[in-house]
């Protein structure tokens, strides 16, 4: 996911996109933990998405305030 993409989204489009990369992370997890997770990089990917959308959600709020 670009950061393009994420500034595209509204605050709740956000809080969404950020509740199914959580839900998402923990399955990698729970995968992890079984053994049955094939592209481990996907692990990687999902934090930085969350870490993504979570600067945007908050640089959003701050335009917003000021």
């Amino acid at each position: 996911m670009k950061a393009a993409d994420v500034r595209a989204l509204s605050a709740d489009q956000l809080n969404d996109e950020l509740a199914k990369l959580k839900k998402e992370q923990f399955n990698l997890r729970f995968q992890k933990a079984t053994g049955q997770l094939e592209k481990t990089s996907r692990i990687n990917e999902v934090r930085k998405d969350i870490a993504r959308v979570k600067t945007i959600a908050r640089q959003k709020a701050a335009e917003a305030k000021a």
